[in-house]
């Protein structure tokens, strides 16, 4: 008969910590077994020492290297990998023994622990329970004796390995946040909180709970003395107005109708309105925005869009984001139109061109409402993904070219293909957006099919997918050979005109001129 692996989370540093679940596993332990640095003394162990009985046999598992340097073939990865194999066979050695395992884990044991590694190779083969620990978070919160969240704040905890943009963009996008993992990341982690613009409000606590413990604001520490052992909290409470407008509180969420200003009467804002901004991001690449718009993005105070667009802007202090879904157009154009009544700078963000199937209408729409009649609008133009496409391809829209959307969440379907067959009969390049979706797989085949009615099979069809994105691909096909089932929400089809030809070294090209 097999021993039992227990994964027992020995909380942040404090014995009083450990609870008593734990302690009884500990203290009835056949085999305790803990994690530890080179030439360093198990944290885990030291927390759990008084509770080790003197019977128990310790199972020391040392790792090979912690700072990402070695001459393993494997590399830093490949170390580790077989690190873990060969502790994993030490502790199932034991349990095909008869006996019971206690592998120690600081914190809890599957919050950033290593137990987990152990976990992932032993849990299948042996009977295993986890007893949690008190996180470090936890305890640092009660360190710095400030409250973390309330209500509906959203808290993230982001390791501070992240690279410095993607760190800024988290910590500006919730509500409170804990950053772990620290040490030499530090000097990053402190120049995202200051571009996130939570510098001010970031608590830094060292060895929580432990002898030696500190805490103080994040701007007075000195990068030469963060330890492993320390993190970083950022409350919900920091964000202040920040926060109201991210939970839609009354001061900034979009105007009810008996707030707005009655039609035909005189609005009189608290404060002039700002200009609202509408600007294209372009299809992806940094190098494909232009300068009016990141000299617009550099200024505003707010960026309001679809939560993958608001991503790419990057994040610097002073900046608040609202992301939202992909289906709320209007609600988030009435949000960006209040803020702009209330005197602040905003923009509303789309991908390619925000006139091509992008915010600007929904923007122009929202804005016809009479209570935002002081807003203007302006809107920047980018590079459409229909031209992006194009320009990778050679020239297919070279000559007379229509675009159409095979969405039919804003037009019915009848629509759609009476607009098909009129393209197909006028002879007009064509460029699709939306083909299909997750949810809508039958409208690329439907839209073929009508295609063909008037066009011959041959007719040179171009598929582009993440053109200018990573795993960008581009593939030059006919109408007669194209495949609707390989066709997803992130491509883009440039069907040709009876003139669109392909060059001997496979450019497509659309002439200027028609032959009568």
């Amino acid at each position: 008969m097999t021993g039992r692996f227990h994964g027992v989370g020995v909380g942040p540093g404090d014995p009083e910590l450990i609870t008593l679940k734990a302690a009884r596993l500990i203290g009835s332990a056949d085999v305790v077994a803990y994690h530890a640095g080179v030439r360093k003394e198990s944290n885990a162990r030291r927390i759990a020492a008084s509770l080790i009985p003197p019977t128990a046999v310790e199972e020391r598992l040392v790792y090979p290297v912690t700072t990402g340097v070695t001459d393993h073939p494997g590399g830093y990865a490949g170390a580790l990998a077989d690190f873990y194999e060969e502790s994993a066979a030490r502790l199932a050695a034991h349990l095909d023994a008869g006996r019971d395992v206690v592998l120690l884990s600081e914190g809890d044991p599957l919050f950033y622990g290593s137990y987990m590694y152990m976990h992932d190779r032993l849990s299948e083969r042996y009977e295993t329970e986890i007893v949690p620990g008190v996180p470090a978070f936890a305890a640092a919160t009660a360190v710095a004796a400030a409250p973390l969240v309330r209500q509906t704040d959203v808290l993230t905890v982001l390791p501070g390995t992240l690279p410095e943009p993607e760190l800024a963009r988290r910590l500006a996008d919730t509500d409170a946040a804990v950053v772990m993992k620290l040490g030499r990341t530090f000097p990053a982690v402190r120049r995202a909180l200051e571009a996130a613009g939570r510098l001010e409000h970031a608590v830094y606590v060292e060895r929580a709970s432990m002898e030696g413990e500190r805490r103080m604001p994040v701007a007075e520490v000195d990068p030469d003395t963060v330890p492993y052992f320390s993190l970083i909290l950022v409350t919900g409470d920091s964000r202040n107005g920040t926060r109201s407008r991210r939970h839609g509180d009354q001061d900034t969420a979009p105007a009810r109708a008996e707030d707005r200003t009655p039609e035909g009467a005189e609005a009189h804002p608290a404060v002039p309105a700002a200009e609202l901004l509408v600007v294209g991001l372009g299809p992806g690449p940094e190098a494909w925005l232009t300068p009016e718009a990141t000299a617009a993005l550099a200024e505003v105070d707010h960026v309001v869009g679809y939560g993958p667009y608001v991503d790419r802007v990057p994040q610097r202090p002073g900046l608040t984001r609202h992301a939202s879904g992909n289906t709320v157009e209007i609600d988030r154009a009435r949000l960006a139109l209040e803020l702009a009544r209330n005197g602040e700078r905003v923009a509303v963000v789309s991908g390619g061109d925000a006139g091509v199937f992008g915010m600007a209408t929904a923007v122009l729409e929202a804005a016809e409402d009479p209570a935002y009649q002081e807003v203007p609008v302006r809107v920047l133009p980018g590079v459409s993904a229909v031209q992006a496409v194009a320009a990778r391809a050679g020239a297919p829209i070279g000559g007379d070219f229509a675009v159409m959307s095979l969405s039919d969440r804003l037009k019915p379907w009848e629509v759609v293909e009476r607009r098909l067959r009129a393209v197909a009969e006028a002879d007009l390049v064509l460029a699709v957006y939306n083909p299909a979706s997750r949810s809508r797989t039958e409208q690329i085949a439907t839209a073929r099919r009508v295609l063909l009615e008037h066009r011959k099979p041959e007719t040179v069809v171009v598929v582009g997918r993440d053109v200018g994105r990573a795993g960008e691909e581009l593939t030059v096909t006919t109408l007669g050979e194209l495949d609707p089932a390989t066709i997803d929400m992130r491509c883009l089809l440039v069907v040709g005109a009876s003139g669109t030809r392909v060059s001997a070294t496979g450019r497509v090209w659309t002439p200027r001129w028609v032959k009568p």
